[in-house]
């Protein structure tokens, strides 16, 4: 009978010993993952929510032969108005494929959001041109500040070989 009262004192101190996961990570996650399908949508719409943006924002170039690192905010909207102007965007990829991210020093999840997506990009006709329309894979990544706004954002793809595609230098 010892025993098992032993054993059994020995099984609650074990049970209350157990310390609760931190799912705060995940939490984030979940949380940032609905600002970004919501700001690919905007941008596949053409009405971007700048306000999911930190003030301290800045957009990682990574384009060959970038003349700076990064743009801000105010830079990217300019773009991404002129980029309306003249292209359409589709996201082929619905949902596109959302992958957690990690801190780069800890390695280990921090709320952070990564994602894969294919867009259609399309060149409308002009009274003396054609469209022509160019496929891209793309990977992004969103980092966010404390308060779940975008802190960074990186683009990767071959958007050289599309511009090239589409504006007929290839």
């Amino acid at each position: 009978m010892r025993f098992l009262f032993f054993y059994l004192c020995f099984a609650f101190l074990l049970l209350g010993c157990k310390t609760e996961a931190d799912n705060s990570a995940n939490l984030a996650f979940e949380a940032n993952s609905k600002t970004v399908l919501a700001n690919l949508q905007g941008f596949q719409n053409e009405n971007l929510d700048y306000s999911v943006y930190s003030k301290d924002f800045s957009l990682m170039e990574t384009t060959i032969g970038a003349e700076k690192e990064s743009i801000t905010l105010d830079e990217m909207m300019a773009s991404d108005k002129e980029m309306w102007e003249t292209f359409d965007f589709k996201m082929l990829t619905d949902p596109p494929v959302l992958l957690p991210g990690v801190n780069p020093d800890t390695k280990k999840p921090d709320g952070s959001v990564r994602h894969y997506s294919t867009w259609e990009v399309t060149l409308p006709a002009t009274d003396s041109t054609e469209g022509k329309t160019g496929v891209i894979k793309l990977y992004e990544s969103f980092d966010f500040d404390a308060d779940g706004k975008i802190l960074t954002q990186q683009i990767y793809g071959d958007f050289t070989g599309l511009m090239m595609h589409l504006m007929g230098n290839n």
